[in-house]
């Protein structure tokens, strides 16, 4: 079965499975709208896993039209309301078989809340750093900087770009299917954690800004997307850092170029942008 064929599979099953939820629970892991001041249809989308990540099925976005009143989004707040301790436990779970070699982190307790950790992808289209925040997110940073220390990430593809609804590149798969994971899952964080009511709207996840995709609560592992424009989405995906200037300038080349599908806003990226290497810096 081709990547086309298995991702329109893919697709339908997950269409199915969201009518279905929806009938049982009005809350789904992920909804956003174009923002308006007026009753418009408008684009709903997300970043979220269609199964376990133990199984074959894809990693997709789900897309589909929606009537209904919007307002201008707030902007998520790069800081917590509340300051963590300086350190914290974490817990890493089984979630499947690992995609390429991986284990859970063997530091899960005393994790540094203070501080940032510097990363640089250096891809095929140019260099990515990012500025990963203890202080949001520790127990994500500490995973990501522990796959990137065992080189999870070298030579993999950043699978998805989206270029309409919300603006991301989804990396993190050694697959390239947008199905695979590190062997271990574990809890979000920021802003999900400080959600005090579950019916609260998208936020705008900020340019520049990094955060894991996840097949809902608890199922964080290794793919993360980063925010080349301003994206709306709920407040479901934990904040884990900043991309710099220089990364921002090569993500906009890459968004320039567009996807392999023609038309759709949603897929593989034009020109193959594989990790040749991530490094601590």
């Amino acid at each position: 079965m081709t990547n086309t064929q298995r991702g329109d599979e893919a697709l339908e099953k997950l269409d199915k499975a969201l009518k279905s939820r929806e009938r049982k629970k009005k809350s789904g892991p992920a909804a956003v709208v174009a923002a308006s001041l007026v009753v418009i249809v408008g684009v709903v989308a997300g970043i979220w896993y269609f199964a376990t990540q133990d199984s074959n099925e894809d990693v997709v976005a789900e897309e589909s039209t929606s009537e209904t009143t919007t307002a201008e989004y707030t902007p998520l707040s790069m800081k917590r309301e509340e300051q963590l301790p300086e350190t914290v436990s974490c817990t890493y779970e089984p979630a499947g078989e690992a995609a390429k070699g991986a284990t859970p982190p063997a530091k899960t307790e005393n994790v540094s809340a203070r501080g940032t950790v510097n990363v640089e992808l250096d891809t095929t289209q140019g260099k990515i750093s990012m500025e990963l925040d203890r202080e949001t997110a520790p127990c994500t940073v500490n995973a990501i900087e522990h796959l990137v220390e065992n080189n999870y990430y070298d030579d993999t593809v950043c699978h998805r770009l989206t270029t309409s609804g919300i603006y991301v590149l989804q990396c993190g798969d050694p697959t390239g299917t947008g199905a695979g994971g590190p062997g271990f899952q574990f809890a979000n964080e920021y802003p999900t954690d400080e959600k005090t009511d579950s019916s609260i709207g998208p936020v705008i996840y900020p340019r520049g800004s990094i955060a894991m995709a996840n097949a809902g609560p608890g199922t964080n592992g290794s793919q993360f997307f980063l925010n080349y424009k301003d994206s709306p989405l709920a407040p479901d995906y934990t904040y884990f850092g900043q991309i710099s200037d220089e990364g921002l300038n090569t993500l906009d080349s890459i968004a320039e170029k567009g996807t392999e599908s023609s038309g759709s806003g949603d897929g593989a990226p034009a020109e193959e942008v594989r990790i040749k290497s991530a490094t601590i810096k």
